[in-house]
C-alpha cells in the first residue's frame, strides 16, 4: 500500500528564497465545510390491539395487532441499510415491537427511553369514547367542546406532558450533534415536538393539528441556526 501524499509545507514554515523563480502556490480557495445537521426521525408505532378497538390507550400498554407487525416490518424494509447514529425507542410494549424490526435492518440495538412514552392518560386509559361519554359525562361533554388535557382524571396534564418530551428530544439532540437520530414513540409525542418547532410559545393542550398515523415517519433537521420540518406523516412504505 503506498504511503499517503504529504500536504505541502507552508511558506511560513519554509520561506521562499528570492533566487527560487517556481512561481508560488496559489492560495487555498476552498470554503470550509458546513457543519452537517442533524435529524431526528420520528415514527410513530404500528397499530396496537387498542387501535384497532378504538380504546383510549395512554400509558397502557397492548401489544401491536397482526396489521401493525406487518406496518413494523414494511417500515422497516424501508430503512434497511440506512446509516443512524442511534435508535431510541418508547418502552411501551406498542413502541419496542415496531422498534425491533427497525433494529434488526438498521443493525443497531434500540435504546429504551420512558422519555418517548405516550401522555398518561389516567382514568380515562382502555376506554372506549363510548365508555368515556357514560362514565365521565361532565370531562367527556368538556373535552367534546375544547379538547384539554387537564380535563382528563389522574392523568399527566399538558404542561408536564409537553416539558417532558421537549427536555427528551432537546437531550437526544445534545448526545447527537450530526448525523441520523430514529426515534420510535407514539402520536402525541410527535405532535408535541411538531408544535415546538412551527409554534413554540403555544401548547397544543389536546389540540393536535396534524394526522400521524399509525407507523407513519416525521423527520425534524436541526442545524446551527434553526429546527425546520422535511417530512410529515409519511407512509409511503406502507401497503
Amino acid at each position: 500500500m503506498s504511503s499517503p501524499e504529504r500536504a505541502p509545507i507552508s511558506e511560513a514554515a519554509a520561506p521562499v528564497s528570492s533566487r527560487d523563480s517556481s512561481p508560488a502556490p496559489a492560495p487555498d480557495t476552498k470554503e470550509t465545510p458546513r457543519p452537517l445537521p442533524s435529524r431526528v426521525l420520528l415514527v410513530r408505532h404500528g397499530e396496537s390491539t387498542w387501535n384497532a378497538e378504538r380504546r383510549v390507550q395512554g400509558q397502557h400498554d397492548p401489544p401491536l395487532s397482526e396489521l401493525g407487525r406487518r406496518q413494523a416490518g414494511q417500515l422497516a424494509a424501508r430503512l434497511a441499510g440506512r446509516r443512524l447514529v442511534a435508535l431510541y425507542s418508547s418502552d411501551l410494549r406498542r413502541g419496542w415491537q415496531t422498534a425491533e424490526p427497525i433494529a434488526e435492518a438498521v443493525g443497531l440495538e434500540p435504546i429504551p427511553l420512558q422519555g418517548l412514552r405516550e401522555i398518561a392518560l389516567g382514568d380515562w386509559e382502555g376506554k372506549t369514547r363510548e365508555e368515556l361519554a357514560r362514565e365521565f359525562p361532565e370531562q367527556w361533554e368538556a373535552w367534546s367542546k375544547r379538547p384539554s388535557w387537564d380535563l382528563v382524571p389522574s392523568g399527566e396534564g399538558a404542561g408536564p406532558f409537553e416539558r417532558r418530551v421537549r427536555e427528551t428530544l432537546a437531550w437526544i439532540l445534545s448526545q447527537h450533534t450530526v448525523g441520523d437520530v430514529l426515534c420510535v414513540t407514539h402520536g402525541g409525542v410527535i405532535q408535541v415536538a411538531l408544535g415546538s418547532v412551527v409554534a413554540p410559545s403555544r401548547s397544543s393542550d389536546g389540540l393536535f393539528p396534524f394526522v400521524i398515523e399509525n407507523c407513519s415517519l416525521t423527520v425534524l433537521q436541526r442545524s446551527s441556526s434553526r429546527t425546520v420540518v422535511t417530512a410529515v406523516n409519511d407512509t409511503c412504505h406502507l401497503s
